[in-house]
């Protein structure tokens, strides 16, 4: 083997190849060749394509002997190659229609170099880093996401992908659009931690598979499967600041083609605490059940495969005064206080079927309806919405001519009621849809592929429009993967719903009304580009990789949320295009064995036009560093270690909207300081079926000093609960168990 050389630490490192290569050739059951399949050692992420013929060339490398192959609609081998050159390997069919993806098992979260789409694989162990109690919290160890309090009252995480928040962001569950509307300011707290699978974070456009609202990007969460989750799964979670949470998973094999799986999650937070001692709790009382019941039937023979779901969940808040007793002080001026009511019910069907003597062809079917309700008041004020949503898609797989060129076509409906209830005003909207989508993907299986997809859609109130989509990737040499996206999104924004920390403020609410469908505003629409570049390299003989992203958000139309001014709160569609621009630089590398550091730095300009000129928005912190540090003991013979995650994050400094008519002693500097977070976890792993872990966020103990401006008088004028922009709560700490049985 020949040396390595370093250049620049770690951005231009060579990677130098054993001479040998392995020759071999990728056969169906029926002696066909199958043209396309992918070739990869295993944990590495570098390998080949084989051609017309089904021939494939490889150069080995040192001390990995472990072959990776796959092909669409074909299972997944790992094939041992040692002192072998000329191999043949047969793909038997798997028509259980899952898509084919090739994860190296030691990295818990990873950018696979042969998918088009830039794209952040998040699995089980990446989860299981923290303690992860919904899907909010998931994100704390990716660099890619943002995660920040929304406000002082509610305790809710809101997160954020290219400096912009979640509604710009299109949230799905398997594939199905979940997080919109009503659901868009406590949603992300709807999903259990445990009840997912896996996370993919796609940055940029998305897929025109999925609809037109995806604009920085797409996060989809795939849940766990009753045919292959655990068939008992307990988690047991207790904070020192009085959060308790359960979960249960209940799945039976109940015959060789149907299984199914109960799902049961509760969580509780009966413990008053108010640290800063302003009489307002810092973290609301609150109670959650969450059940869950999952059918899916495989029928590997025939080709078929399906999933149905239904889901209840009933969610309370009570935030405000720690004196404050609903039971008395409801809607009175004796104590500020609030409740937040939820009621969702949703299910869904998936129905999917492969050609078994064409696994490229398949078609899927895809049905969806929730009912989302939620009562509150926050104050003298009230605010409820009713959210009834239809949604349904069908999709079709195919190829033209050969592998290399597949595509995907269909057509999608949706229906949402909206019956909205606004201090006194009512507002109610129904949004009907149908929509027709094709998507090209062009895989030349050497250096060069894309992705271009179109869909037109009718819509009631955004009339008929097409959204593009482009991806392209290339591989510029074998360790070298460049990627560029572009595409456009279009959304109609529920204000009330997105911005309900505004409801925490004594500031008046004011709509601009431009002769929109939405409030009296027009839709927003946008335009995202997009390059990424991933190296990967060997230091030391240990891999690692990194990966540089820029992206640029430019908005045909923007409706502004305006806290500028200091009285009140303003919506009105921006008069000039604003822009957000994203730039990440991120390094993984794994220095000795079970050891892995990622670390990242982000800068973000985001800008708005607001009735007072161009500026940037507040709230939002231009630079951010990110480490994390994992790592885990050899197992025992009983399968037992220690696991040990360290994560910082550092935010610069922000800029606050202007609270210069304040009384003086209200009033907040024009930029915030610039601060950091340290969470930790250690894991006790007894066995496979059980294990202990204890850990903590927030161990610099940093807290805004004023979280709640006017807390000695919440009907005044001073009073603001929005102008949150670090923790609120100190130092927390936490405890919990995991048992299983196969």
């Amino acid at each position: 083997m020949k040396k390595y050389t370093i250049v620049l630490l770690l951005l231009f490192p060579f990677v130098v190849f054993s001479q040998k290569t392995i020759k071999g050739t990728i056969l169906d059951t029926n002696n066909s060749p199958i043209f396309g399949a992918s070739i990869y050692w295993k944990n590495a992420n570098i390998g080949t394509n084989s051609d017309e013929k089904g021939e494939f060339e490889l150069k080995s490398l040192e001390n990995n002997s472990q072959l990776i192959v796959s092909f669409i609609g074909y299972k997944t081998q790992t094939i041992l190659v040692e002192n072998l050159k000329n191999i043949n390997i047969v793909l038997a069919a798997d028509n259980q229609l899952e898509e084919v993806s090739i994860q190296t098992r030691t990295k818990s979260s990873n950018r696979p170099s042969y998918l088009v789409k830039n794209i952040i694989n998040v699995n089980k162990t990446e989860l299981l880093k923290a303690a992860c109690c919904n899907l909010a919290e998931s994100f704390e160890t990716n660099p890619s996401i943002d995660v920040n309090y929304s406000d002082a009252l509610t305790g809710t995480k809101q997160i954020k992908m290219l400096g912009l928040s979640s509604p710009y962001i299109q949230i799905v569950q398997e594939n199905i659009p979940n997080i919109r509307g009503a659901a868009q300011a406590f949603g992300l707290s709807f999903t259990p931690g445990t009840w997912v699978e896996s996370i993919q974070i796609t940055k940029g456009a998305g897929s025109v598979v999925n609809g037109y609202e995806s604009i920085t990007g797409q996060i989809n969460a795939e849940l766990v499967k009753p045919l292959t989750d655990k068939k008992l799964f307990v988690n047991a979670f207790s904070s020192f600041d009085g959060r308790y949470e359960l979960n249960t998973h209940f799945n039976k094999i109940l015959t060789d083609k149907w299984s199914s799986g109960l799902y049961v999650h509760g969580n509780l937070r009966n413990n008053k605490i108010d640290e800063n001692n302003d009489s307002f709790l810092d973290a609301p009382l609150s109670s959650q059940v969450n059940i869950m019941n999952r059918w899916q039937y495989t029928d590997t023979e025939k080709g078929w495969v399906s999933f149905f779901s239904v889901r209840y969940l009933t969610d309370n808040k009570q935030t405000g005064q720690t004196d404050f007793n609903p039971n008395i002080h409801k809607k009175n001026t004796t104590f500020w206080g609030s409740e937040i009511e939820t009621e969702r019910f949703e299910t869904s069907a998936k129905l999917g079927y492969v050609f078994p003597e064409m696994p490229y062809k398949s078609f899927g079917l895809q049905l969806a309806f929730s009912n989302h309700h939620q009562n509150s008041y926050f104050g003298l004020k009230d605010y409820k919405i009713k959210h009834q949503s239809y949604y349904a898609n069908v999709i079709f797989n195919s190829i033209i001519s050969d592998t290399r060129n597949k595509i995907i076509t269909g057509f999608n409906t949706t229906f949402d009621d909206f019956d909205e209830l606004v201090l006194n005003l009512n507002y109610t909207r129904n949004e009907k849809s149908v929509g027709a989508f094709f998507e090209y993907n062009y895989d030349n299986f050497e250096n060069l592929s894309l992705s271009a997809g179109i869909r037109v859609d009718s819509h009631n109130l955004l009339n008929t429009f097409i959204t593009p989509r482009l991806h392209v990737k290339y591989n510029a040499w074998e360790t070298g993967t460049l990627r560029f996206s572009a595409g456009r999104g279009k959304r109609g924004a529920s204000i009330f719903a997105e911005n309900q920390k505004l409801f925490g403020t004594n500031r008046a609410l004011n709509i601009i009304n431009n002769n929109g469908e939405f409030y009296g505003l027009k839709p927003e629409i946008a335009w995202n580009y997009g390059t990424s570049f991933n190296q990967k390299f060997k230091l030391f003989n240990r891999s690692g990789d990194v990966t540089i992203d820029f992206y640029k958000t430019i908005f045909d139309e923007q409706i502004i949320a305006d806290w500028e001014n200091p009285s009140e709160i303003s919506f009105y569609n921006a008069s000039t295009i604003g822009k957000a621009d994203s730039f990440q630089i991120e390094l993984n590398y794994s220095p000795i064995t079970h050891f892995s550091i990622r670390t990242a730095y982000k800068y973000q300009n985001i800008t708005s036009n607001y009735i007072s000129g161009e500026k940037q928005v507040p709230l939002q912190p231009k630079n951010r560093f990110f480490t994390n540090l994992f790592f885990q003991t050899h197992q025992t013979q009983k399968g037992g270690n220690w696991k040990f995650d360290f994560t910082y994050n550092w935010q610069s400094e922000q800029r606050i909207p202007d609270t210069s008519i304040y009384s003086e002693n209200y009033q907040l500097p024009l930029y915030s300081d610039n601060h950091s977070a340290i969470n930790a976890q250690i894991t006790k792993v007894f066995s496979p079926r059980f294990e202990w872990y204890f850990g903590g966020e927030n161990l610099t103990n940093e807290k805004q000093q004023t979280p709640v401006l006017g807390a000695d008088n919440p009907f005044g004028t001073n009073f603001d609960t929005s102008l949150v922009y670090s923790p609120v709560i100190g130092a927390m700490y936490y405890t919990g168990i995991r048992f299983n049985l196969e």
